[in-house]
């Protein structure tokens, strides 16, 4: 008997129910809340740099150079003297159109003198009217002498100066391209160096006719508002990825659109004095010629990009998260620019999509930009299988 009560005993402590196991506390996830703010649409473009003015300094007369006066690379100014070519016998050309004019004026002294003393004469009918008239053609003829003269001495002056060859703007002047004892012609117009100035440069870019169109449909439908006062700042990404530390302004755009590319060009200045941009360096160009009066960003970790579309993970309600399919514009300092899809208020997850797990709630805490990196910041990748799956049932 106690046999069989024991055994009875133990039967019923098999059958008794087990104690629950506890549930694990839902993951932690960084989640940004969706705010509506002014978004400047900025475009990036391809771009050359160009200089303000260029000068090509060439010869204007012929001659044999004597002597190089500037320092190549340096700073010249207006009217600094460069060159100097044999001026020898532009000098002697000179000196003897100065003489031939003294000659000249000597004549019309003794002309003026021999028609003022035939005045009086012809007027007594002491002489002839015509012997007065040839004095007065003498005269006048006398004048022309001297005319013609001060003419040549002006100009051997101009030839002889142009021995001295000089500057015509101010700027950076690049390398010799002749050396002393070269000849130089007047004919072929020999180019002995190049000016640029620097201090401020032109940016050449294009942008696509399409593009341009767009942006100015949406501006006249008011989706879009011209950013700023109407002026469109633009900023310069040098090749190794830095950004110019001044800011120019937007010009003007092309009034005709390229036929061969479809492009329209546009010319941004930009002040460039400690001289980090070069013509003919290449550029990126980022210009906001548009504002987005209610836009949204989000960090670009927090967007699944894949060839159906663009997607984020929204935490519902009860912490679930749901996968929402969103209108990603451009981006904009390591954000992207949400165009549609989401509203004011809502929970995107920015990081810690390895710890979901399946459809389960999560637990949203404030993101931090710059936390920590790991697992449990990585970002959402186009074929990622936790964060494409997650949210799905």
């Amino acid at each position: 008997m106690a046999v069989v009560l024991l055994a009875a005993c133990g039967a019923k402590d098999a059958a008794a129910p087990a104690a629950p196991a506890s549930k694990p506390p839902p993951p932690e996830v960084g989640v940004v809340t969706v705010s509506v703010q002014p978004v400047a649409l900025q475009t990036e473009l391809p771009g050359r740099v160009e200089p303000v003015r260029v000068a090509q300094v060439r010869a204007r007369v012929t001659g044999v150079v004597l002597k190089r006066l500037f320092r190549e690379g340096s700073e010249v100014k207006a009217g600094q003297v460069l060159y100097q070519i044999d001026a020898a016998p532009y000098r002697a050309t000179y000196e003897s159109a100065q003489a031939a004019l003294a000659k000249a004026q000597a004549n019309l002294a003794q002309a003026s003198a021999q028609a003022t003393r035939y005045e009086p004469l012809v007027q007594a009918n002491a002489i002839s009217k015509q012997d007065y008239a040839n004095a007065v053609a003498a005269q006048q003829q006398a004048q022309a002498d001297v005319a013609a003269g001060k003419a040549a001495v002006s100009s051997a002056n101009i030839s002889l100066g142009y021995t001295r060859v000089t500057a015509p703007i101010g700027g950076r002047i690049g390398r010799a391209l002749v050396t002393e004892g070269a000849l130089v012609s007047q004919t072929e117009g020999t180019q002995l160096a190049t000016i640029q100035q620097t201090n401020s440069v032109y940016v050449n870019f294009t942008q696509s006719a399409g593009e341009v169109l767009r942006l100015r449909k949406a501006m006249a439908s008011n989706q879009l508002r011209r950013a700023g006062d109407g002026a469109v700042p633009v900023s310069i990404v040098l090749e190794d990825g830095s950004e110019l530390p001044r800011s120019g302004k937007l010009l003007f755009s092309d009034l005709t659109v390229d036929a061969t590319s479809g492009q329209v060009t546009l010319r941004a200045e930009v002040p460039n004095p400690d001289g980090l941009l070069l013509p003919g360096q290449y550029v990126r160009v980022r210009l906001s010629q548009a504002e987005l009066p209610a836009g949204m960003l989000l960090p670009q970790q927090a967007v699944t990009r894949s060839s159906q579309g663009d997607t984020v993970m929204v935490v519902g309600e009860g912490g679930v998260p749901a996968t929402r399919p969103v209108k990603v514009g451009s981006a904009r300092d390591n954000q992207w620019v949400v165009l549609d899809g989401l509203k004011p208020g809502e929970k995107v997850i920015v990081d810690g999509f390895q710890k979901m797990r399946g459809p389960g709630p999560v637990k949203p805490v404030p993101w931090t930009p710059g936390g920590p990196a790991g697992p449990a910041s990585a970002p959402a990748r186009a074929n990622a299988p936790s964060a494409a799956s997650a949210g799905k049932p």
